[in-house]
Formats: structure tokens, C-alpha cells, sequence
């Protein structure tokens, strides 16, 4: 504190009879004396909550949404987006688990190729969410997206972490940390064949019948063709639940099951009830959908499958009241159910390569008809969102139990009511349907696919050991 006799008000006119040097000098002290007495105020005035805000389990959810949106943002196929969220949530989960040993088991040695992830030094105090949150967010944009996709949001966080008080050896120490944990994911990402499979060939088009070809409008060539190469993280192998062979190609046959299935299909999307549109627009999850109005073409987007279930764990975790650590532990094992369930159901698609409905009824019976949803670039049997759809469903059972009444809030940004389901199962079911609904889809495929999705399901949650028990 400044003496009383010498105020600032008092000190100022002495400056008068001072020489222009030395007025200048004293007046820098003076200037700097503000800055130090300015920064000791806001010293005094700032918040030291930081903790509590790091453990807040809804930022986290908040992160896995901005994932979601730079995941729709770059027009990333669902298949693709998978990888995306199961690297950064096991590299956030690791360090969740370095940081509780003892509530928290490594992935390490657990996931096909993992090795151990480094502890935290004892002897530097970190923030273990804060680190999780960057560690997520590293991994997030570094497995398919160039370096800087989420750096805004990542320097938001560190700013967050400074303006609530964190400590500057806290705040270097749990960067280094994250930055640790996420190298040691990250090399392990690049062993599971992704960038091979960038130079594969791409599938043959062969107009033979009962084979997939594109489809309108985009007439997209078939995605990733290829997944099925992708290291698994808990399966065995992609052809670990081999699927029964799909219905013969027989439209000739009325009798036919082949026959009788494209029927279904086609007069349910002629007479589709207001539910029925809903229940198909709500689990439509097309990340990029071609409009075509005369000549005027415009994409419109939405999140993909694995990024509506990301949301769905949001809402989950939110309603059970669940910690930082649960959350986390929700959403990898999730991402992971997911991540398996595409190699699952990729191996099938191009094991078989079956047509889609709308090029069966182009060609043989209503060249007009169209389905209600868009058909994605790819072979219709499996399912893909039913098989990703019932195992996150096993996943979030496994966390949350079943039984689990909640309102999916996630496409009322895209102009769409929400629905509400009385478990992760009903929800599953109810998406097996949409895809049906949807004219995508025959509902034989959906059934099948939604099975051998809970059982990958089953398997992941069988296999992982993730939160510690009290007995363990």
C-alpha cells in the first residue's frame, strides 16, 4: 500500500519541478506500481474452483459433442467416424485409469495391440479430467483429421483451467500428461491397417442380378469396401458372428422369400403412417444427404450413427448422475461396441454384396418408386446402423442397466421430435424397424443385424474390464 502522505493525487504535481527524464522514469515506476496492484487485485479476485469444474461429467459430454460436430463438419462417412470416437475416448479412458488405479482398469493388454499406457509421475500433481479432456481431444482430430481441427476448443479448455485458478505446474503437468497418454494411442492406431486400406482397389460394379450397384442421386462408389481389414478391438476377427447367407435373388418367384421381402418393403413405404416417418427420419442419421431440385444440388448434414449414439450416452450419463469416470467409462465402452460391430457388419456387406431395395423396384416392378430415406453407397445386407445400433445398446445396458427410461433428445437440432424409450434395448429394436421404414432396408436384413449386433455387444462387454469392483 502506498503511504498516506504520499498519494497518488499528492505525488503527481511533484512531477512538475522533476527534469522531462526523470518525470519519465517516475512515472514508468508509477505505471508499473498500477499493473502489480491490478494484477494483485485480480490474484484475489480469481476463482480457485478449477477442480470442481474439471469434474464436472457434462463437459465432458460437451467435448464428445464438439467431436460430433467437426465429425459432421468434414463429411466423414459413419464407418470412419467410429474410429474417430473409439481413439479419442480409450485415450481419455487411459488416462482416467492411470489417474485411479485403483477405481479404474488399463485398456492396455485388453484391446488387440494395446500396450500399456504410462502412469502419472507421482511427484507432479496433475488435474486427471483436465488431462482426459485434452487427451480426448488430441486423439479426436490427430486419427483422421489434420493437426488444429479441435485447437480452439482445446485452448478454451486450458483458458477455462487459468481463469478458474488451476495452478501453473498443474495446468503443465497435465498437459504433458495427456500429450503422454495420447502418443502412446495414437502409435497404437496407426497398426490398425486404416491407411492400407486408403490405397486398396475399390469394388468391382458387375451389373449382375442381385449385386450392388449405386444408387440415386449421387451414384456414390461402394464405402469402404475394405473396413473389414481394419484391426478389430475386442473381436477375434470381422467373421468372428458369421451371418446366415441373405434370401436368394429370386424376383421372378412370387412365392419366394427374395420376392416376398421386396413386397414388404415396397408397399410399406407406399402407405408409411405419421409415426412410422418419424420413427424413419429419427434414426435417419445420413452425414451427408444429396438434394437435388431440378438443377440445383445442395448437401444437407446430420450425425452419422456412432455420432447419434455418442449423444445418446450424453443423455444417459446425464439422467443416471454419473461421475467424470463413469461418463468416460460410458462412452468408450460404447465407442468401442460400435467400432467392432462396423468391421462385423463390413465383412457381411461385401461377403454378399447384395442389391438395395430401390434398385430391385427400379428395375422390376415401379421404375418411379422411390424409398423414404436416401440409399447410403453401400450393400444392403447387413445393417449396418441396426448391428452398431444393438451393440451400443449392450454397452450402455452393461453401464446403466436396462430397464433405462430416457427422452433421445439428439435430433431436435435438426428439426426432429425427440422419442423416448423405455431401455437401450427398446431403442435398438425400435431402429431395426426405421431402417425398414426407411425403404433402405429389407426387415429380414434388420432382424438379423440387430442380433448380431448384441452379440458383438455382449462379447465387448464381456471381455472388458473397465471400472473396478470392491471385491477386485
Amino acid at each position: 500500500m502506498w503511504p498516506k502522505a504520499y498519494s497518488f493525487t499528492l505525488f503527481i504535481p511533484l512531477l512538475r519541478d522533476l527534469s522531462i527524464f526523470n518525470k519519465t522514469i517516475i512515472m514508468r515506476y508509477v505505471l508499473a506500481a498500477f499493473a502489480l496492484c491490478a494484477m494483485a487485485i485480480a490474484g484475489c479476485n480469481r476463482k480457485a474452483d478449477y477442480d470442481a469444474i474439471f469434474k464436472n461429467p457434462l463437459l465432458y459430454s460437451k467435448t464428445v459433442y464438439q467431436l460430433n460436430t467437426v465429425v459432421m463438419g468434414n463429411n466423414f462417412s459413419p464407418i470412419v467416424a467410429s474410429r474417430n470416437y473409439t481413439y479419442a475416448n480409450v485415450a481419455a479412458y487411459q488416462v482416467i485409469a492411470g489417474g485411479y488405479p485403483d477405481q479404474y482398469e488399463s485398456l492396455s493388454g485388453q484391446l488387440h495391440g494395446l500396450k500399456k499406457t504410462p502412469s502419472p509421475d507421482k511427484t507432479k500433481p496433475i488435474d486427471v479430467e483436465f488431462a482426459a479432456l485434452l487427451a480426448f481431444c488430441k486423439l479426436g482430430e490427430a486419427v483422421t483429421f489434420p493437426a488444429g481441427s479441435m485447437q480452439d476448443y482445446v485452448d478454451s479448455l486450458k483458458k477455462l483451467a487459468e481463469d478458474h485458478g488451476m495452478p501453473e505446474d498443474v495446468l503443465n503437468n497435465s498437459i504433458a500428461y495427456a500429450d503422454t497418454v495420447g502418443a502412446v494411442v495414437m502409435g497404437w492406431s496407426k497398426g490398425d491397417h486404416y491407411l492400407q486400406t486408403r490405397g486398396a482397389s475399390e469394388y468391382t460394379v458387375m451389373d449382375s442380378p442381385g449385386r450392388w450397384v449405386p444408387t440415386p442421386p449421387a451414384y456414390s462408389a461402394a464405402a469402404e469396401p475394405h473396413w473389414k481389414e481394419i484391426r478389430p478391438m475386442v473381436l477375434d476377427s470381422s467373421n468372428k458372428f458369421p451371418a446366415p447367407p441373405p434370401y436368394a435373388f429370386n424376383i421372378k418367384d412370387k412365392n419366394s422369400d427374395y420376392y416376398k421381402q421386396v413386397m414388404l418393403t415396397k408397399n410399406a413405404i407406399d402407405s408409411l403412417t405419421p409415426e412410422q416417418i418419424h420413427i424413419a427420419d429419427f434414426w435417419d442419421d445420413n452425414p451427408f444427404k444429396l438434394n437435388v431440385s431440378g438443377h440445383l444440388m445442395f448437401g444437407t448434414k446430420k450425425f452419422s450413427p456412432p455420432g447419434h449414439w455418442m449423444s445418446i450416452v450424453g443423455i444417459a450419463a446425464e439422467k443416471a448422475h454419473a461421475d467424470f469416470g463413469t461418463t468416460v467409462t460410458a462412452f468408450t465402452k460404447t465407442a468401442i461396441s460400435l467400432f467392432d460391430a462396423f468391421i462385423q457388419c463390413w465383412d457381411v456387406k461385401y461377403e454378399f454384396n447384395t442389391v438395395r431395395p430401390e434398385t430391385v423396384i427400379n428395375k422390376y416392378i415401379d421404375a418411379n418408386w422411390r424409398p423414404h430415406l436416401q440409399t447410403p453407397p453401400f450393400p444392403e445386407y447387413t445393417c449396418g446402423h441396426s448391428t452398431g445400433s444393438a451393440a451400443a445398446a449392450e454397452a450402455l445396458t452393461s453401464v446403466f442397466g436396462d430397464n433405462f427410461n430416457y427422452t433421445d433428445t439428439t435430433e431436435l437440432e435438426f428439426g426432429i421430435k425427440s422419442r423416448t424409450f423405455k431401455s437401450f434395448r427398446d431403442a435398438a429394436v425400435e431402429n431395426n424397424w426405421a431402417r425398414f421404414y426407411g425403404g433402405i432396408h429389407f426387415h429380414h436384413s434388420c432382424q438379423v443385424s440387430t442380433q448380431l449386433g448384441k452379440e458383438v455387444g455382449e462379447l465387448v462387454v464381456q471381455k472388458l474390464t473397465m471400472k473396478k469392483t470392491k471385491s477386485s
